[in-house]
Parts: structure tokens; C-alpha cells; sequence
């Protein structure tokens, strides 16, 4: 799975909004959006920040595996 699609997929699971998320993880809702979108790819402190967020991999987050 890509990495945007399984970002949209957590995101969905925990029910929160874009916003929720980016202001979370410290960026800005248009650069979440930019991720999910599938437009940029996260610099690997935000991908750090995004897995534990989530509760997940960089593995997983990155669509490398499917084991959480």
C-alpha cells in the first residue's frame, strides 16, 4: 500500500481530521495534507513523529510491510 493511502487509512481508523493529526505531530495542515494527498513526502522527523502517532512502524507507515 502506498504511503499516503495507509496514512488517509490511520487517520480514518482513529477518526480524526487533518488537522487533528498535523497538529500533533507539529506541521501544518497543508503540509498534511501535501502527505496524504500523495503531493510530498514527509522529511524522516515527521515520519518518526507520524509513526508514533499512529502507534506504528516506519515499516508499516512506509507501506514495507503489513505488520504493525
Amino acid at each position: 500500500m502506498e504511503f499516503s493511502m495507509r496514512l488517509r487509512e490511520l487517520r480514518k481508523e482513529r477518526k480524526e481530521t487533518q488537522v487533528q493529526v498535523a497538529k500533533s505531530v507539529g506541521i501544518t495542515d497543508r503540509q498534511y495534507q501535501a502527505l496524504e494527498g500523495g503531493v510530498s513526502l514527509p522529511n524522516f522527523n515527521n515520519l518518526c513523529a507520524l509513526a508514533d502517532h499512529f502507534g506504528v512502524s516506519l515499516d508499516y507507515l512506509a507501506g514495507r510491510t503489513d505488520q504493525r
